[in-house]
């Protein structure tokens, strides 16, 4: 089953109302993708994977709107429990969750991976999210993300608007 597939049926399961949107894979980047679509940045979340530098490592997915940045030295360094963190590498990543860079989302990750949303994501009306694979992106209420799995709403994950 392919990330996509595995997300869709995650959020099928979940019994929630959501709205998949096929897109043209070469505007999977969230940049890209509002710009062709016209869905507002302040709209879209990120989720991002980030590892511990040291062995064993530890990961993490956090998302956080696309006009924030993740506070990964701060924030989530200390959630995480270790002295330094930063981005997972792209191989990191789609060992982790399965997923490609473009579409990686909060649905269908794997049991135990910790899940951090940054407060003002919950503050939206609705969010995109990805999809699993670069092929498509789910619009959903933010409400959804709290019943995840090892999910946790946390004040300054994020940092002011990305430049």
């Amino acid at each position: 089953m392919s990330g996509t597939e595995a997300v869709r049926a995650a959020v099928d399961r979940m019994g929630i109302e959501y709205e998949w949107i096929d897109i043209d894979p070469q505007y999977a980047d969230t940049a890209a993708f509002c710009a062709r679509y016209g869905y507002p940045p302040e709209q879209s979340a990120n989720t991002i994977v980030v590892a511990s530098r040291k062995e064993p490592l530890v990961f993490v997915a956090c998302v956080v709107l696309a006009t924030t940045r993740l506070d990964v030295n701060n924030t989530v360094r200390r959630l995480m429990g270790v002295n330094k963190a930063s981005f997972a590498s792209s191989d990191q990543m789609k060992a982790v969750t399965g997923m490609e860079l473009g579409g990686v989302t909060p649905f269908a990750l794997p049991p135990g991976l910790p899940l951090y949303l940054d407060s003002r994501v919950m503050a939206c009306e609705w969010v995109i999210v990805g999809a699993g694979g670069r092929e498509a992106k789910v619009k959903i209420g933010p409400e959804a993300l709290k019943s995840l799995p090892n999910a946790r709403v946390i004040d300054g994950l994020a940092l002011g608007a990305t430049a």
